[in-house]
């Protein structure tokens, strides 16, 4: 099992990367080997991986990192780099390896002195590996100020120090980093793909397995949520049921409050889980004593302040998180009406709940459909803008009874 098989029908960009780590690998073994380095090379110290949600994007620049640290012999009797079975290759998979920083944020941004930290470790060589890779998964979350300092560090690298970005578009990007990054597009992966994957990797049922890969239009990491967590499938059948209950406004105002309630439940039991340790493992760093009500040493209370506010950053992002999902699938839903109204030959994705689907295809116009679908949208933008989740979701489906 090479470290390939993870990205899931990304073929062309397999082929891509699988080329430039060859070339990196023949780069670091010149080097080691005092010959001089091959003029032409398909490898380069930045990159942007792009593509939808549930593409893969984070799984490729993974897989890339794993195999720019390969050490199989293998190598050296012309196989490919990214065997899955070396030390380099397992070490970079499990977030071990001393040479691989992953960079992943569950707060709504990534700021300047994160990003300081990370240029200066950009500038060292490598500890053990052949190259210091940087994987950014959440790029798109960088502010200006954090994107100046990461674009100096792209622009002058060290010789052997390689910089994975990760975002949902281009545009996500400033546009000086990205002009100095080579760009990999990443697709949708089929929905058979998918399947498939998790019936080989995860040992999922196929008939589920097909249901939660149609249900979730080729989003990798959605659909093995799906398929592994009955909680996650009860969250989305109530969700799928909100069109069928808008049909007065107190309906619309229920379903609106439920839904938000459910945000919030999610992101109470990320805090219950994290926040506790957190907070217990920074007083001891600090010095207090053992047990809650124990006092902290004089000037603590800055430290103590910056993780309050920092969980506080997570808990509001794992309800904006949790609604946009619940949104993904009522424009799903929407979506299935509309193919229905128009006779698309595409077929539905949330065959489970047919019945409401054909209802609401027969009861109303394309137009009404697309209307929906517009107002889904303008909620997702409401949240972004940092609307009161409640006042925009509520609006939402107002718009969604009145069509």
């Amino acid at each position: 099992m090479t470290v390939w098989d993870d990205v899931v029908g990304q073929q062309r960009v397999v082929a891509e990367l699988t080329a430039a780590a060859a070339d990196a690998n023949a780069l670091v073994t010149a080097h080691e080997e005092g010959r001089p380095q091959p003029e032409a090379s398909r490898m380069t110290h930045a990159w942007l991986f792009t593509g939808p949600p549930g593409s893969g994007r984070s799984t490729a620049a993974r897989a890339f990192a794993a195999a720019l640290q390969c050490v199989s012999p293998d190598r050296a009797l012309g196989a490919a780099p990214g065997c899955g079975f070396c030390d380099g290759c397992h070490t970079t998979a499990v977030g071990t390896h001393a040479d691989v920083e992953f960079v992943r944020t569950d707060l709504l941004s990534i700021g300047v002195k994160e990003t300081r930290d990370l240029v200066r470790r950009a500038a060292l060589s490598p500890a053990g590996g052949r190259w210091q890779v940087i994987v950014m998964e959440d790029a798109d979350r960088l502010t200006e100020g954090a994107g100046n300092v990461l674009l100096k560090a792209v622009e002058e690298p060290a010789p052997r120090t390689v910089w994975l970005l990760c975002a949902p578009s281009v545009e996500d990007a400033l546009p000086t980093i990205r002009s100095r990054c080579r760009l990999l597009s990443l697709r949708t992966p089929s929905a058979e793909a998918v399947a498939d994957v998790l019936m080989r990797r995860d040992g999922i049922d196929p008939a589920l397995a097909e249901r939660v890969a149609r249900a979730t239009q080729g989003h990798i990491g959605r659909a093995r949520r799906l398929a592994t967590d009955e909680s996650a499938r009860s969250r989305r059948a109530a969700v799928l049921r909100v069109p069928l209950r808008v049909a007065d406004i107190g309906g619309c105002l229920r379903a609106a409050q439920e839904l938000v309630d459910a945000a919030q439940e999610d992101a109470k039991a990320v805090a219950e889980e994290v926040d506790g340790k957190e907070t217990e493992e920074m007083r001891a760093a600090l010095g207090a004593a053992a047990g809650a009500g124990s006092r902290m040493p004089r000037g603590t209370a800055g430290a103590m302040k910056e993780l309050a506010d920092r969980q506080k950053r997570r808990s509001t992002r794992t309800q904006r998180d949790t609604l946009d999902l619940a949104l993904t699938d009522l424009a799903g839903f929407y979506r299935d009406v509309l193919s229905l109204q128009l006779g698309s030959a595409v077929g539905i994705a949330n065959t489970e709940v047919r019945e409401g689907i054909e209802q609401i295809a027969s009861s109303s116009r394309p137009e009404n459909s697309l209307r929906r679908i517009e107002a889904v949208l303008a909620c997702r933008d409401a949240l972004d803008r940092n609307v009161a989740p409640l006042l925009a979701v509520e609006a939402m489906t107002l718009a969604l009874r009145a069509g």
